[in-house]
């Protein structure tokens, strides 16, 4: 849903009347503020599908805020970070739910230490979190950039709330993956190993991810 309405801004903006920097000001503000209040959230929250939808609303509001300036690079980016945030948002809810079908429960207390009885679904946790922290040269990565070369060009003080938005996202996703991977097992726990399906599902999830980062100019 928040792809879809990324991509209804992007289609609807250009027929409207030519925006002026006042109506622009509070939208980009509340995009912008949107990142690092999300982020903090997601930095305290003990559920984990909780913490990975702030993820996602805080992502989109890198995508907003380009979209609104409608240059070239900033629809660019936006497209390419709705698409690569989709496969990335995607795959750690997959990731989630196996937890939770394992345990019954989404806090974090009780997911930790996952990487004793899990290996591959451990593999498959730090692709996803590498990934969705926007690392290097993932396409989430050139999607990061573009969005945030637009916003500097268009008012270079926007670096500084991009730049506590990106540190915060590295920190929650940091949060996440060593809080279900590492740590004590929990005593008393039976859980079942991992099933072929699962890793095919998350295999379908992470190799159009890498395809694209390979060749991003198919998406160009």
């Amino acid at each position: 849903l928040l792809k879809l309405g990324g991509y209804g801004i992007i289609r609807v903006l250009p027929i409207c009347p030519p925006p002026n920097t006042t109506l622009i000001y509070p939208f980009m503000m509340l995009a912008l503020w949107g990142i690092i209040m999300t982020s903090l959230i997601g930095l305290r929250q003990p559920d984990l599908k909780a913490l990975i939808a702030y993820s996602s609303v805080g992502h989109m509001g890198l995508v907003i805020s380009a979209t609104l300036i409608q240059t070239h690079w900033g629809l660019s980016g936006a497209m390419l970070l709705m698409i690569a945030h989709g496969l990335t948002s995607s795959a750690l809810f997959c990731l989630a739910n196996m937890n939770y079908e394992r345990t019954h429960s989404r806090a974090l207390l009780l997911l930790q230490g996952a990487q004793i009885i899990f290996p591959l679904m451990a593999a498959w946790w730090i692709i996803a979190s590498l990934t969705n922290m926007a690392l290097p040269p993932t396409i989430n990565f050139m999607g990061e950039l573009l969005i945030l070369t637009t916003l500097m060009n268009w008012c270079p003080l926007t670096i500084i709330i991009t730049a506590i938005g990106t540190t915060l996202t590295a920190a929650y996703t940091l949060y996440m993956l060593l809080s279900t991977q590492h740590g004590k097992l929990p005593h008393g726990l039976s859980l079942p190993p991992m099933m072929t399906r699962e890793h095919l599902l998350l295999a379908l999830h992470m190799i159009p991810l890498i395809l694209i980062t390979m060749k991003p100019n198919l998406l160009f």
